[in-house]
């Protein structure tokens, strides 16, 4: 059974999604103490957390940063925001979804499960390695090793490593990224992509395999 951290300062709210999932079958902890959330994190081990972005002491954003030094598990902002510098910036902190204020808890749900299908099928794939050159990625752990350095991953950028892997050379186009890391595109546009994937290039540089994700213009991305 799937645990999910609700961190919604709206009691109304938080307890309308928490008695939705519950029904679904999902265990859930809602956030009392805003000023220390790691702490319930922690102790609670979720599998996913959804993370309002205006919360009393810090921001989503911050709570969102703390938690990706501990984990890479799914991370979904929903927010009444809807400028997409705020959305980027969700992406960018390492989030893996956003949903917009108001929004239907069949949404709400529909976005849980594919995020936790994302992060945790993995470990039903054939391979759990895959190799390219000087780069191996360890699909179950989402780890990238090149020599003695590893860096991990999020889902989202593994399950972009492991598209272009499979693709070697050849150039992976943008509408089959978007498809397979979102099933649901109405949240997604070219910027959605393009930070995730800078995100990746950056995470491979900082292990000495700068220059690996190619953009190819107008199409897509590809090894070389």
């Amino acid at each position: 059974m799937y645990k999910i951290l609700i961190v919604e300062d709206d009691t109304t709210i938080s307890t309308i999604i928490e008695e939705k999932l519950n029904k679904w079958g999902y265990i859930t902890l809602k956030i009392q103490n805003f000023d220390d959330i790691l702490s319930d994190y922690t102790s609670f081990q979720p599998h996913l957390v959804l993370m309002d972005i205006n919360l009393p002491f810090y921001d989503g954003f911050y709570w969102c940063a703390k938690i990706r030094q501990l984990s890479n598990i799914p991370i979904i902002f929903i927010s009444s925001r809807d400028t997409d510098s705020d959305k980027i910036r969700a992406i960018s902190q390492g989030g893996d979804d956003y949903i917009e204020k108001p929004f239907s808890m069949d949404l709400l749900i529909a976005k849980v499960q594919a995020a936790l299908r994302r992060a945790y099928s993995y470990s039903d794939q054939t391979l759990s390695l895959q190799q390219y050159k000087d780069m191996i990625f360890d699909i179950e752990r989402l780890k990238v090793i090149s020599g003695e350095k590893e860096i991990e991953l999020t889902p989202n950028e593994g399950k972009i490593l492991s598209m272009l892997m499979r693709n070697g050379s050849k150039v992976v186009t943008r509408t089959r990224l978007i498809r397979a890391l979102w099933d649901d595109e109405s949240f997604v546009d070219d910027n959605t992509l393009t930070v995730n994937v800078n995100r990746l290039r950056r995470k491979l540089k900082a292990i000495g395999l700068e220059g690996y994700i190619q953009t190819s213009k107008g199409s897509g991305y590809r090894l070389i």
